[in-house]
């Protein structure tokens, strides 16, 4: 089947989109979606309708499902501003409204390929984030245990879906495995999927093991393995906490090992999983730079990706909020503009939200930014960084005790991340704040630690040793800072005033008496 519409030629047996004499390169999975949206041009068909007919009912994001069509509209010169081939139709889905004409070729082709042996079928090409999660094995003797591990394979399908642009199998296909050898290669062809999720659960008395180990579906290797334990007291409670750890842990590993894969012609969704895989090292100024750069490429490529978008913003405002921008005033300017236009194209991304709570903590508005933490949440509950911020900004507003236990949460949920130096600080700047000086100084020296080049750590850490009576490191923790952050604020407690500013007279009382207080016993000028 030829299918002729202005000057594009869609040509399904050969796989081909031509443009006038071009040849338009497209991703298999475009390319199915742009088949499909001009075979069924004569209706309005629905996100699920394209899930079946495109993905095969796999698990598909909202925002995998956007980058696709932006892929599509683009290859065909069409853009979301002008629809002028597939069109939006708001809470419906999407129409094909170009004028088509059928190739007359198209039946005598089909009379020589019946003639013809049958060609193998093509099995699916696996995206970079695609997963399946299979059954985990009940290795107690107790048969009604089964529902327990029917269940944490179960809820992290649906974990794993809410990481943006990751393509899951639905957990119905997934469960045809149970009780099969397990071929990760074979299940890798035959379901398109670029990774498999296996693991075995054990229960001994009130004992409950969980064993869970990521494979390459390509190479049949082993990249990341984890086991948890714990008291079945509460089932429920332990089952959600192993997922949510597993559903955190994988979102690293899947990230870094999809960014690490050698790409010739890298494109949108390769330069955004660089840039993350960049972004969740431990800040400094090279590795922000590094992630703004890789996210600028990616939007270069498609200025209407709403990944891209948010994902710069998130770039943007994280230099800013670590002291490591030289623009940071039109950083924050830019990335509001881009995290506005990601939420105008995609009102219930994740990564949209975190954006925008990004763009508000930067500009000193931290009662707007829960709204959106906790929206971010909402959509996925894995967001680790989303519970800290959170927690951030509601002391921010003058709940104090909401500092500390948020931190705690976040680290429970993502024991490993590699920023976790972020949220020893904040709880050390809670002690700090609090006048428990040996618990900052102990909390501060973590971050430290976990953090070595990130400017605010070490002025937290001044300023406790100073309190401390300790001036000699003090001093020393002080000439870092400067050394380390992007502009002068560090000169003086006035500078230092007007660059971070405290939220509600509250806590502004609390640091004048405490922070503030160090930094003039470590011998920071007032003005």
């Amino acid at each position: 089947m030829i299918f002729r519409f202005g000057d594009h030629v869609l040509d399904v047996e050969r796989r081909e989109l031509r443009r006038g004499a071009e040849t338009v390169a497209l991703e298999p999975q475009v390319f199915d979606l742009l088949v499909y949206l001009v075979g069924n041009r004569g209706r309005v068909v629905s996100k699920d309708d394209l899930i079946d007919g495109v993905w095969g009912r796999r698990i598909v994001s909202d925002s995998a499902l956007t980058s696709r069509l932006n892929a599509a509209r683009r290859a065909v010169n069409d853009s979301g501003a002008e629809q002028r081939l597939i069109r939006t139709v708001p809470r419906r889905g999407v129409r094909f409204i170009g004028e088509v004409i059928e190739d007359g070729e198209a039946p005598a082709r089909a009379a020589v390929a019946a003639a013809a042996p049958e060609p193998p079928v093509a099995l699916p090409v696996a995206p970079r984030l695609s997963i399946v999660v299979l059954p985990f094995v009940n290795l107690s003797n107790d048969p009604e245990q089964q529902y327990f591990a029917d269940g944490i394979a179960g809820d992290l399908t649906t974990d794993l879906s809410r990481i943006p642009d990751m393509l899951v199998i639905s957990r119905n296909t997934a469960f045809t495995y149970r009780d099969k050898p397990v071929d990760t290669k074979q299940i890798g062809r035959e379901l398109g999927v670029r990774y498999v999720l296996e693991g075995e659960v054990q229960r001994a008395g009130n004992r409950v093991r969980v064993t869970a180990q990521l494979i390459d579906a390509e190479t049949d290797t082993h990249l990341w393995a984890e086991r948890f334990a714990g008291d079945a007291g509460d089932l429920f409670a332990f089952q959600e906490e192993i997922t949510n750890r597993i559903a955190v842990e994988l979102d690293l590993e899947l990230v870094d090992a999809a960014a690490a894969r050698a790409i010739d012609h890298p494109d949108t969704r390769d330069y955004i999983l660089r840039g993350r895989a960049v972004r969740l090292k431990p800040p400094s100024r090279e590795n922000r730079a590094e992630a703004v750069m890789l996210f600028e490429r990616a939007l270069a490529l498609d200025p209407e990706s709403v990944a891209a978008q948010s994902w710069l913003a998130i770039a943007l405002t994280a230099r800013v909020l670590d002291s490591m921008a030289s623009t940071a005033a039109a950083d924050v300017r830019r990335a509001e503009d881009l995290a506005e236009r990601a939420l105008a194209a995609l009102p219930r991304s994740s990564v949209a939200h975190f954006a925008k709570g990004q763009v508000l903590r930067a500009q000193h508005r931290p009662e707007e930014a829960i709204l959106e933490y906790e929206t971010v949440i909402a959509l996925n509950r894995n967001w680790a960084h989303a519970y800290s911020h959170l927690g951030w900004c509601k002391f921010m507003t003058g709940s104090i005790e909401a500092l500390i236990p948020a931190q705690e949460q976040t680290i429970r949920l993502s024991p490993r991340d590699p920023q976790i130096g972020l949220f020893y600080s904040r709880i050390g700047c809670a002690h700090l704040l609090q006048s428990r000086t040996d618990e900052a100084i102990i909390w501060c020296e973590k971050a430290r630690s976990a953090t070595p080049a990130h400017p605010q750590f070490r002025i937290f850490l001044a300023s406790a040793y100073a309190l401390s009576g300790d001036s000699e490191r003090a001093a020393a923790e002080l000439a870092e800072a400067r050394r380390l952050v992007g502009d002068n604020r560090y000169a003086t407690i006035a500078r230092l005033r007007a660059a971070e500013p405290w939220g509600t007279p509250k806590v502004c009382g609390l640091v004048e008496a405490t922070y503030f207080a160090g930094l003039r016993m470590a011998r920071m000028p007032e003005e």
